[in-house]
């Protein structure tokens, strides 16, 4: 009986939690206001941003530093009517918006939307000036997770969260651990103009989009072994690496453009920057993408050559790899970029292995 009393509840339970987001919604439309409601997270793609990635807090961060949490709060509170300055996201997180606004004029009631989270560590007394420097900039930004100290981390989960952008390499780390599309943010040295109108994101392949497989070959046996072993396995699906759900996403946002003859004036587009080369192991990688369903705009093989200058090329808001290095070219070249810590490539610096594996007993 039990069984058949769990196999009954389930559906009530959904039934319940629709009802309750039905009538959300109605007393939302009755309402008379022009901010749009906050998308149903199901259906939404979730990006987390830490208040230290949307914004700049290099000199508040440097008072909790010097002077210890009390003082920090203090200082927020007496700012907290000057607008804090746009941090590495904040380009991004504006494209995400543009997304947005083109996906209402052309499904006014789909909840397939971007759905901003700020999700932050923060007391809940620095909420007043983050939430100042939102409206100051005129961000739809509805949804805060302010965790007082603790780590945000547990709360991801709970929020459906598609991508979580961090400057805190370790709780991306605990991200990705938890299955979550997670990076490290770093600030450029020097700023490109990037696009009002489209949002172009650029992703590392293997260990990013893709496992690691490929990498450990290279690293542990060498090129000549990784040719060979791609040739052999040109026909077997890659596994899927921590961002490939991220991927995946905004590929559903695509098609719902697409699905309007707006191909050509999508406002996402994405790029596959890799180090690969092109005739010698770049099919596999095509054909997982493939395999998976998904599109990528424009796919560049670069055989080990720099990334720095393509990327200058494309302009992205913000481009994913597993590696410092190409993370550390790009920034040089003024390119917003994210590392994604996964994988093998965590172990090596420009080729170098910097930390040794265990010793067996």
């Amino acid at each position: 009986m039990s069984e058949i009393k769990l196999t009954e509840s389930a559906p009530t339970e959904d039934n319940g939690e629709e009802k309750d987001w039905a009538a959300a919604k109605a007393h939302f439309d009755n309402l008379k206001t022009k901010i749009p409601r906050p998308p149903k997270p199901r259906y939404a793609v979730t990006i987390a941003v830490s208040s230290r990635t949307l914004f700049n807090m290099v000199k508040e961060r440097k008072v909790y530093e010097d002077e210890g949490l009390e003082k920090y709060v203090a200082y927020q509170m007496e700012h907290e009517s000057e607008p804090l300055m746009p941090g590495v996201a904040f380009p991004f997180v504006q494209a995400l918006m543009n997304v947005n606004s083109r996906l209402r004029q052309l499904y006014p009631d789909s909840e397939e939307l971007f759905d901003i989270v700020l999700m932050t560590n923060n007391h809940a007394q620095v909420g007043v000036r983050l939430i100042n420097s939102i409206n100051h900039y005129d961000l739809t930004i509805e949804r805060f997770c302010m965790t007082g100290g603790e780590s945000p981390i547990g709360y991801l989960k709970a929020y459906m969260t598609n991508l979580y952008l961090s400057k805190n390499s370790d709780k991306v780390m605990e991200a990705i651990e938890e299955g979550i599309a997670a990076a490290t943010m770093f600030a450029v040295d020097t700023d490109n103009e990037l696009s009002k109108t489209q949002l172009r994101v650029a992703f590392d392949g293997d260990a990013v989009l893709f496992s690691d497989e490929s990498e450990i070959i290279v690293k542990q046996h060498g090129l000549d072994t990784f040719f060979d072993h791609e040739k052999e396995f040109v026909n077997k699906p890659l596994a899927q690496g921590p961002l490939k759900c991220f991927l995946e996403a905004l590929g559903k946002l695509q098609r719902k453009f697409i699905a309007k003859n707006e191909r050509l004036n999508c406002p996402i587009r994405t790029f596959l920057v890799t180090a690969r080369s092109a005739a010698s192991c770049g099919a596999r990688v095509l054909k997982t993408l493939r395999s998976w369903g998904l599109e990528i705009d424009e796919a560049l093989f670069l055989a080990g050559a720099p990334k720095g200058p393509l990327l200058e090329k494309i302009k992205p808001h913000i481009f994913f790899d597993d590696q410092m290095f190409h993370i550390e070219g790009a920034q040089q070249m003024g390119t917003i970029s994210a590392h994604v810590p996964y994988g093998i490539g965590q172990k090596y610096h420009k080729g170098k292995l910097i930390e040794q594996p265990p010793k067996k007993e």
